[in-house]
């Protein structure tokens, strides 16, 4: 059953006279537990197309569905409260919030959604736990390296019970040991829990581990493969 269907995406932006085609036309869909990467040369759309997908920002034209809901008819604090309980997201930069510890990030969308403060406890322990962070949970992120860092976005990611996981470029400030300890932690979390994780990626790390490949150029989808 996919998850995720995109339509006839496009997305258009305006600087001074001159329009920038970003996504021209991109029709794909995911399914429920897919580990894959959205590959391409810098400006082919890849981080316009992750963040069109999560609701970060509108298309010009063109439908997403996630879970037959169309994601551009939402907009306020409907289209914040579907992204909050359907999508997760780990950034590039992490975006953890630096006076709360690893378990107050990872716990902050769930005092969002309402849950319980026993719920909220068990749910970011178990996920610290998960991550290789059981003994850091008191640690705030300037406590913690890089890869440390990352792996609590995960888990804050995963807090929520998302349907899907957006990553853009979660590696691309690690070193080559975090970077292999965070994919293999997003692989084994996809593996045993089918959870679905979309990246936008430059790495070649993140390409081995992923199983299906779709590479964009100048917005367009260029190949669209499954290993």
């Amino acid at each position: 059953m996919d998850i995720i269907t995109v339509k006839n995406l496009h997305k258009i932006y305006k600087e001074a006279e001159i329009e920038v085609h970003a996504v021209r036309g991109i029709d794909l869909s995911f399914k429920q537990g897919e580990f894959s990467a959205i590959v391409g040369p810098s400006g082919s759309g890849k981080t316009t197309f992750l963040n069109l997908l999560g609701g970060l920002d509108t298309a010009s034209e063109g439908e997403i569905l996630i879970d037959g809901t169309d994601m551009e008819a939402l907009r306020g604090s409907k289209l914040i409260d579907f992204r909050m309980k359907n999508i997760g997201f780990v950034f590039q930069a992490y975006n953890l919030i630096p006076v709360l510890t690893a378990k107050e990030n990872v716990e902050f969308i769930m005092h969002l959604q309402g849950t319980s403060k026993a719920e909220r406890t068990k749910r970011s322990t178990e996920l610290l736990t998960a991550v290789g962070l059981g003994e850091r949970l008191n640690s705030r992120p300037g406590k913690l390296s890089g890869g440390q860092q990352q792996r609590v976005a995960v888990a804050r990611a995963l807090a929520s019970k998302p349907k899907f996981i957006l990553a853009d470029e979660p590696t691309a400030n690690l070193d080559s040991e975090s970077t292999a300890n965070l994919l293999n932690i997003m692989e084994r979390l996809n593996k045993e829990e089918n959870i679905t994780f979309i990246f936008s990626t430059h790495d070649a790390r993140v390409v081995k581990k992923a199983r299906r490949i779709i590479t964009l150029e100048d917005g367009k989808i260029l190949k669209d493969e499954v290993k």
